[in-house]
């Protein structure tokens, strides 16, 4: 047997003012957006903001349904429209932020698995990485999807 170790870059960030430039404003998106998130079911509401390699910023939130799963993530809504409406534009970064019932989600947010896996093809697509910016306390940026989800499922293994 041999035993090895996955490491993942996480740079942490005390609060919002911590953040640089476009960061800080997608961030900002990313909360803003995440009001207007369909979630009657749940109490969950979730934003994302995409940041293109243009400065274009696309925003989602979640949708639910009552015959589940027929809802949407955030992340999701947020990339797919990015990819349908500017599809010769790279994502650069996403920021996700949560509202709960009572308020911001202290907690930090993080994408599910189908979110990463999308997340992933994203960055495969353009070939270049996608900055993930999970809100929280601490704010945290991930360089890149691979720290996100170091096992995915890429593009390649279909060839």
């Amino acid at each position: 047997m041999r035993t090895k170790e996955i490491r993942v870059k996480i740079n942490e960030f005390k609060n919002l003012d911590e953040l640089t430039g476009n960061f800080k404003d997608l961030l900002i998106k990313s909360r803003e957006i995440a009001k207007n998130a369909y979630a009657p079911y749940s109490g969950f509401f979730v934003g994302a903001a995409v940041l293109l390699e243009d400065g274009t910023i696309v925003t989602g939130n979640n949708q639910e349904n009552a015959a589940y799963p027929s809802g949407l993530c955030a992340e999701r809504v947020a990339l797919f429209y990015a990819n349908a409406n500017y599809p010769d534009i790279p994502v650069t970064a996403i920021a996700v932020s949560a509202i709960g019932k009572n308020g911001q989600i202290p907690d930090l947010v993080s994408p599910c698995g189908s979110c990463r896996q999308v997340l992933l093809e994203t960055e495969s697509r353009f070939e270049k990485p996608v900055i993930v910016i999970l809100d929280g306390n601490p704010i945290q940026l991930l360089e890149g999807v691979e720290n996100l989800l170091p096992f995915g499922f890429r593009p390649h293994a279909l060839k």
